[in-house]
């Protein structure tokens, strides 16, 4: 979900890592699909102060409704316990919680669950 997923956060966040030990600790498959990250202009707004949370949310949203997300991803992806992964470590200002609950929203039946 991040928007690079190359970033230095922390070494074994790197794509190639991270896919490695998903695989070996928990046989988890990894998927970067940058479709439900944030564009840069979004990004960059929130992390400068440039936009506050609720700009941020409502410009957010409003991408990802305009990417038609809900129609774009493969929802069978969801059918077995998926995580989405950002660098935030709390979900009230963070992307993911965002993506989850528009799916949730525009699919149904789904269960959140922030860890």
């Amino acid at each position: 979900m991040r928007l690079n997923n190359r970033s230095q956060l922390a070494a074994f966040t790197k794509s190639a890592d991270l896919e490695y030990f998903l695989e070996v600790i928990s046989r988890a498959e990894y998927m970067h699909e940058p479709i439900l990250s944030p564009t840069k202009e979004i990004l960059d707004g929130y992390k400068k102060k440039e936009l506050s949370w609720e700009q941020y949310e409502t410009s957010f949203l409003a991408l990802l409704a305009e990417r038609e997300v809900q129609r774009t991803i493969d929802r069978q992806l969801f059918e077995v316990p998926t995580v989405l992964l950002c660098s935030e470590p709390t979900p009230e200002h963070c992307h993911r919680r965002l993506v989850a609950e528009y799916l949730a929203e525009a699919w149904g039946g789904a269960r959140i669950v922030h860890l």
